[in-house]
Formats: structure tokens, sequence, C-alpha cells
């Protein structure tokens, strides 16, 4: 084959042609795409070239790529559907949500029997906030095709962001009979069993996290035999740490379980979490770029649950010692997660929202934000002083009470057994279930929920008049 494509000439590019379609139809769309883009270069106005190379690129997730080549196509061929679909769904990966609905709804209008470009275009304005829009682009995508299972999976997220729990499970179940192995169909639906309280089954569909194209890098195999839980006694477990920072604050409660059962734990982490969960009696840890040789098995942290069962230490399992000053009624308040993370807008509470708080009487306010919005509420910058987690800690354990949003705050907060008020929005994280005040991971905690979504000033009004009343009590 390679003999054939070396040579110039029509013979040798309608070689290219040919071969680059049956790489297409063979599922390999990165190699079409070149065997393709050489094809072009004869055939510039080929309208059938051009529109398989697009095909192509899209397959690959050459996104800027097919933008180019789309805008071409489509001024040869304004009104074809299937251009505007590439186009829509490019710019809907580059994050150009507005630009995507437009291209997208040009499709459906072009070609309305065109079941992906409607899935795609509810997919748009899940991310513009356009619930309603989205429910009914999804339902007409699911109409027009009843086995595309990319829409049920799509479909069932939607459920889940609204709380719509039996149907989203009922969705991702749709999606996974008819894709057993699409892992982002699993995924929800983890999310949606694990929000409802279904441990068990959640936790097993949870494991599909590592073949999620967005995740699955984060999980490269390691040397040695991967440990399902079986009798630690004697046994040198390596634990990969993953996620966020609250993540791994949360889940290292079973470092100890593995301790107590006669095992040696060992944590690959970030390092700013080292000197914290170092203290943890029985348990190594060590920064995740550090070396590890030796070991007997390794399993990755939040599959522990999974493997040794429960929800131990819940009234509190890390342990320091203050080695701050402050006085009064001393209250810690953390506003905003990590913009990095994909749901930040939900969980994080504008600074204006916080007024009605702020101007409870008699509370002595103790900024434990960090970063760029650390200023943001008028109270003292820390940041220089908060270095890592056990700094925190050291600040949280001087404290009366800590407030703070679904962040590592809370967690690391509720993980010392330290008052905790969760200020949540209206369907949080799956680990804050749904409809109670209270959490079986941390005893200390108490959780304020959104009634309706978005509605933090009704949050903070509830959560100031109980500052208020808790303040005044004897």
């Amino acid at each position: 084959m390679e003999t054939i494509l070396a040579h110039a000439g029509d013979p040798g590019r309608r070689a290219c042609y040919l071969n680059g379609l049956l790489r297409l139809r063979a599922g390999q769309p990165a190699e079409a795409s070149g065997l393709l883009l050489r094809a072009l270069h004869d055939r510039p106005d080929d309208p059938d070239v051009r529109r398989n190379l697009v095909r192509a690129l899209l397959a690959s997730e050459q996104y800027g790529e097919v933008l180019d080549q789309a805008a071409i196509a489509l001024a040869m061929l304004p009104d074809d559907a299937e251009m505007h679909f590439a186009q829509g769904t490019a710019l809907s990966a580059l994050h150009r949500p507005l630009a995507a609905r437009a291209a997208l709804t040009r499709a459906v209008v072009l070609r309305p029997s065109l079941a992906v470009a409607w899935l795609n275009l509810g997919n748009v304005c899940v991310e513009l906030e356009d619930r309603a829009e989205a429910e009914r682009h999804h339902r007409t995508a699911l109409r027009l095709n009843p086995d595309l299972a990319q829409a049920f999976a799509s479909h069932g997220h939607l459920l889940l962001t609204q709380g719509r729990l039996a149907e989203a499970i009922a969705a991702c179940e749709a999606a996974v009979r008819l894709a057993p192995g699409m892992a982002e169909a699993h995924w929800n639906l983890a999310s949606a069993l694990l929000l409802a309280g279904d441990m068990p089954r959640g936790l097993r569909e949870y494991e599909w996290r590592k073949r999620h194209p967005a995740f699955r890098a984060d999980f490269p195999s390691l040397p040695g035999p991967y440990w399902s839980g079986r009798d630690p006694a004697g046994q040198v477990i390596l634990v990969r740490a993953e996620q966020g920072f609250g993540d791994t604050i949360q889940f290292a409660r079973y470092l100890l379980t593995i301790a107590e059962r006669g095992g040696t734990p060992v944590l690959q982490c970030d390092p700013t979490l080292v000197p914290l969960l170092s203290a943890m009696p029985g348990v190594v840890v060590l920064p995740r770029t550090a070396r590890v040789e030796g070991y007997d098995a390794w399993i990755d942290l939040m599959s522990l649950p999974l493997a040794l069962g429960g929800v131990p230490f819940a009234g509190g399992y890390l342990r320091v010692e203050p080695r701050w000053r402050v006085s009064g009624f001393r209250v810690g308040i953390a506003w905003a997660g990590n913009p990095a993370q994909a749901n930040d807008r939900r969980r994080s509470v504008p600074v204006a929202a916080l007024a009605p708080l702020l101007a409870v009487p008699g509370v002595d306010f103790i900024n434990l934000q960090v970063g760029a919005r650390a200023g943001e509420a008028g109270l003292p910058d820390l940041s220089a002083q908060l270095t890592d987690f056990a700094e925190t800690a050291a600040l949280i354990g001087t404290l009366d009470l800590v407030i703070a949003v679904d962040s590592a705050v809370a967690h690391l907060s509720g993980a010392l057994g330290a008052p905790v008020w969760v200020l949540l929005a209206h369907v949080p994280d799956w680990r804050w279930l749904l409809g109670r005040e209270d959490s079986p991971w941390y005893s200390s905690a108490r959780l304020f929920r959104q009634e309706t979504p978005g509605d933090w000033d009704g949050v903070i009004r509830r959560v100031a008049g109980a500052l208020a009343q808790k303040r005044s009590s004897p």
C-alpha cells in the first residue's frame, strides 16, 4: 500500500482517496484524514472528498481542522446539513456554545431527520443552562432514532442535573443496554445511583470512570497485581490518589481501615496534602511523583469504598495540633471551590450573596479562602500563611464553626470532626445525596441546600438565621 501511495499524479491521489475511505470505515479516522487530505490536493473542488475529510477529522477530534474544512465545504454547498452539523459539533467541543447552537440549529432546519444533530443541539443547550430546550431536543433525537445510545446517556445526565433520579437511571440503563461498553453511560448511571443512595450498585458502576475518555489518561495501569480488598495483613498496598483535593481527603479514611487490618497503605498524592495525611497512624504518604517499589498490590483511592465497603470514621479521622491564636466567636468561611472543576459555577457562591451572612453580629469571620478569590469578601487574606492543608487544618482546629461550599475546606473540616455547615447546590455532587441535612460521611456536618436551582440568596438567609441563633444561644 505504501508503495502505491508514494507515486504522484491522479492514480496515487485516487488510491489515497479510496484508502482513506477504507480507513474511515474501519474506524481509523486519524489515518483516514491524512490520506484524504492528500487526495484533496488534486481535487480541491470535489465535495465528496472534502465531506469525507471533515467526517474523518471530526471522528478523530481534530476540531480546529474541522472548522477550517467545513467552512470551505459550506462556501461551495451552503445548505449541506452535515457540514453545519460538523461545524456545530466542533464549536461545542471548543467551548463556543453560542456559535455551536447557531450551526446545529441550521443543521436541523436543513435536515430535520438528523438525530445526532438534535442530540448535540440538546447538549449545547445544557451548557447554556437551557434545560427545557435541551430536554426537547434530546427527546426529538430519541424519537428519530430510538437506538441512539449516546442520546439516552446525554438525556440521563440532563435528568440527573435536575434531580430526576428515577428517570435518569432509566435513561442511562437504556444507553447501557444499547451500548454496553459506553463508559459515559456507565459514569452517568453511577452518579445517578450514588446520588439516590444506592451505594453498592453505584460504586460498581463508578469503576467505569477509569475508561471515560475524559479521565482514562489519569489511570494508567501500574506494575503488579490490582488489589480488590482481600486480606491486607502483612501486605504493602499502594494507593493512587485521584481527582481533587477534597476527594483525596474524603477517601483517605479507608487507609486507616487497611492499617487496622494489618496492612501498610502507601498513598501517593498531591504534595500539599502530604503534611496533613502523614499524621494518620500506620499510613505512609508520599508525593505523587515519588517512585514506589516493593509493594504487594495497588489500587486507586476512590475504588476503596467498593473494595472495603461501608463508611468508616464518620466522626473524624484526621488530627492536628492547633497553631493559631484567634479570639471571639470564630467562624471560618470559604465561598468558592477550585475554578478548574467542571461544576464550579454551580457550587461556588457569588461574593455579593454573602452580605447577610457577614453582617451577623458578634461573629469573627476567618477567611479560609485561598487563591484568586480570597480578597473578594473584604476579610484578611491568609493565603500566604495557608501554604498547605496541614496549616489550614491547624487553623480550623481553633474555630467554633466552618461554613463552606462543597470544596476541600468542607471535606477537611468534616475529616477533622469540626462543626461544618456545607452550602450545596440544588442538585449537588453525589456524595451529599438529596433531601437531608446530615451526611453519612461526616457526622459533624450540617447541610444547607438550594431549594431551587441557583438560589444562593435563600441558602445564605437560612445560614445567617441559623448562625444568629447559634451565636445568641447560651
